[in-house]
């Protein structure tokens, strides 16, 4: 493919570039009106590198292909990361490329391809910071260089028909004590019993398993854990239909969103209880119940394609 002819490639001069273009003019402008040759000679050599500056560039940024862009987990307002996985055809050659990824209603900040690593196949963790929950069209990545002097810089574009979804944001909050997903009843399996730490008191926990040295040390309850120990989990609830679209109910899902991340970090199962005008739905594990969150509509349904 002839990447000159290649209607995604757009070629523009920089800031640099145009303050040399205009040296270079007044460098011939002087060799024509002396007849110097030292000036002819100083003219054609910088003549000579802005356009090897635009060979080299054009070498830089071609034989990358995009192959596709994962979202992972994307939470409103924190910066996250989606990996953009691509093809070098000269995996040998120095590339010094911008990567840049468009997404609606997000801030990204582009990656970077060094080049020479001798790798065919490359991956690039673009950081991101969406602006709100819910779905989010990815328009384009672009692969741009103005590698090595500066002086042009080609952007090869490349057109996404991608939707990616944001999770609500983790908003932290102290556990409340009339909530069912705070209480948890620890199940120890049978022959564990080697201690393996020590954690905070929580609601149902029997006394006999107080750790009384780290409650003196922290001035608060703290219980003993043992090894393979199993928890019975975190149990989240949410009804559809009690709530109206707004500020109240986003805030209850970034609530549920950080029980959920918390949850994570113990290493405790989550399971979550969707009412809707439709009945009930039960879901388990962290990404099923965060995409559940993420798509959720005041007063919807639970079943149907924004849930399941």
């Amino acid at each position: 493919m002839d990447l000159w002819r290649d209607k995604r490639l757009r070629l523009s001069v920089t800031r640099l570039g145009v303050q040399y273009l205009l040296a270079m003019l007044a460098m011939g402008a002087a060799a024509v009106n002396t007849g110097n040759n030292l000036l002819y000679l100083v003219f054609s050599l910088m003549l000579g590198l802005f356009l090897a500056s635009g060979w080299v560039s054009r070498r830089a940024i071609q034989g990358l292909h995009l192959r596709g862009v994962e979202e992972g987990n994307i939470f409103a307002r924190v910066r996250g990361g989606i990996r953009v996985r691509f093809r070098d055809d000269a995996p040998a050659r120095m590339r010094g490329v911008e990567i840049h990824l468009e997404m609606e209603d997000a801030q990204v900040e582009p990656g970077f391809l060094a080049g020479g690593e001798g790798r065919g196949e490359g991956v690039a963790t673009l950081h991101v910071k969406p602006g709100r929950r819910g779905w989010a069209g990815l328009r384009s990545v672009e692969f741009r260089t103005a590698f090595p002097f500066g002086f042009l810089e080609k952007a090869w574009r490349f057109p996404l028909e991608q939707r990616v979804l944001v999770l609500p944001h983790p908003r932290s909050l102290p556990p409340r004590q009339d909530a069912e997903g705070d209480r948890s009843r620890p199940r120890t399996r049978p022959g564990s019993a080697s201690p393996d730490g020590a954690r905070p008191f929580r609601d149902w926990d029997p006394l006999s398993r107080v750790h009384w040295k780290r409650t003196a040390q922290r001035g608060t309850p703290w219980v003993r854990t043992f090894e393979d120990e199993e928890s019975a989990g975190v149990r989240l609830r949410l009804d559809l239909g009690a709530w109206e679209a707004g500020g109240p109910f986003e805030r209850e899902l970034e609530v549920l969103s950080g029980s959920i991340l918390q949850a994570r970090l113990q290493r405790r199962q989550v399971f979550l209880d969707l009412l809707g005008r439709d009945g009930r739905v039960e879901l388990e594990g962290y990404t099923r119940c965060w995409r559940a969150l993420a798509r959720a509509r005041a007063g919807g349904l639970c079943r149907g394609p924004e849930i399941d």
